[in-house]
């Protein structure tokens, strides 16, 4: 559950809001369905007009661009897709030049139309909860989970023009592309924020998105619960990436996951959250697992619990951290307290807390409460 503090700086009213850094890619031609399906890690469905989330993964398996996949026919019937992405430079190789590498003797038409598109989400309408509902789950012993959509309900991620459900999580709205310089339908209605209203949006729903929460060429698709938010298919025939996952799927063990967090005090608790409201972290800080001692033990055997986990983003005081189960398992028993230190302007240390939760309509992980 979202911590009370927390909870304060969430948006119940109809909000809508620009993203930014996001580019769009257009596929089109006879064999843009053969061709996507052969290289993204969630199955393409057959029916041209539905829209789905998915990944890139390079040949180890580990992620270069998490994606949306508008659906995007032409009026004439062909298939065609806008893949929305994360347009921000980073490790993985340009999106649009990889694709390309990719076609071969396709017959398909790869182009770049990001200055024809921006991205907005809208969130907080009634029309959501005509798709939200109760989520059920496979969960491997590996501890990778996927939802499992009712059959009989419409297609989880929509069908209408530009316009997918984001479901990634409960409660997130949905996303717009809307022509470059126009306002979405929904500006009428709704109480137009700016992005950071989004990123927060999100990080209070624990779903990570883009290069510096899934960070390319070093980020693993379960790690980054790309499973839980519906973009992994572990059954699909091949595609680049695949074996690693898969096998990771049935024989591994999912160690790691990315967490919501609160940072505050590491005295005070969440409840002192202001302090770190006002601060900037860097990504990437490590975030070191300390052994809770009970009163009177002065012996001090217990060793410090090995690894450590990152902080990735973090905005008003709350953000996301990729953490190890076993230390957030050992903090939600009260044997361990996280922290992680940040440089100040004087070129001086202070000591952060954090504190994560886990969101309510996540599944219960097999592996969650095992030593790993």
């Amino acid at each position: 559950m979202i911590p009370p503090m927390a909870r304060a700086l969430v948006r119940n009213t109809p909000t809508l809001a620009p993203i930014p850094h996001r580019g769009i890619i257009s596929v089109t031609g006879p064999h843009a369905l053969d061709f996507l399906n052969g290289i993204v890690s969630s199955t393409i469905p057959s029916d041209s007009n539905r829209h789905f989330f998915s990944a890139f993964l390079h040949a180890q398996g580990r992620v270069l661009y998490d994606v949306f996949v508008y659906a995007n026919p032409s009026p004439d019937g062909r298939r065609g897709h806008l893949i929305e992405f994360d347009s921000r430079s980073s490790e993985a190789p340009p999106l649009l030049s990889m694709l390309k590498r990719y076609v071969l003797r396709s017959k398909v038409k790869i182009s770049d139309v990001s200055d024809q598109y921006d991205v907005w989400a809208a969130w907080g309408s009634d029309i959501e909860k005509s798709w939200e509902n109760e989520r059920h789950w496979t969960v491997a012993r590996s501890g990778a989970a996927e939802p499992v959509w009712d059959a009989d309900a419409n297609w989880p991620w929509g069908t209408d023009s530009l316009k997918i459900r984001d479901r990634r999580g409960v409660g997130l709205g949905y996303r717009l592309l809307v022509r470059r310089g126009d306002r979405p339908q929904e500006s009428s209605t709704h109480d137009t924020q700016s992005s950071e209203a989004y990123t927060l949006h999100r990080f209070l729903h624990g779903v990570p998105e883009g290069v510096t929460d899934i960070v390319p060429t070093q980020a693993f698709p379960m790690d980054s619960n790309l499973d839980i938010m519906g973009g992994l298919d572990f059954r699909k025939g091949c595609y680049v990436g695949q074996e690693l996952t898969v096998r990771t799927y049935h024989t591994g063990v999912v160690r790691k996951r990315i967490f919501p967090v609160v940072v505050h005090h590491p005295d005070h608790g969440i409840d002192d959250v202001k302090a770190s409201s006002h601060h900037s972290f860097p990504a990437g800080l490590d975030i070191r697992p300390n052994v809770i001692h009970a009163p009177g033990d002065n012996t001090g055997t217990r060793a410090r619990p090995r690894g450590t986990g990152k902080l990735l983003t973090t905005l008003q005081g709350v953000g996301l951290a990729l953490l190890r189960l076993e230390h957030v398992d050992a903090f939600e028993h009260g044997e361990l307290k996280l922290t992680f230190e940040s440089e100040d302007a004087d070129a001086s240390k202070t000591l952060w807390g954090v504190t994560p939760w886990r969101p309510s309509w996540w599944p219960r992980l097999i592996n969650e409460d095992e030593d790993h």
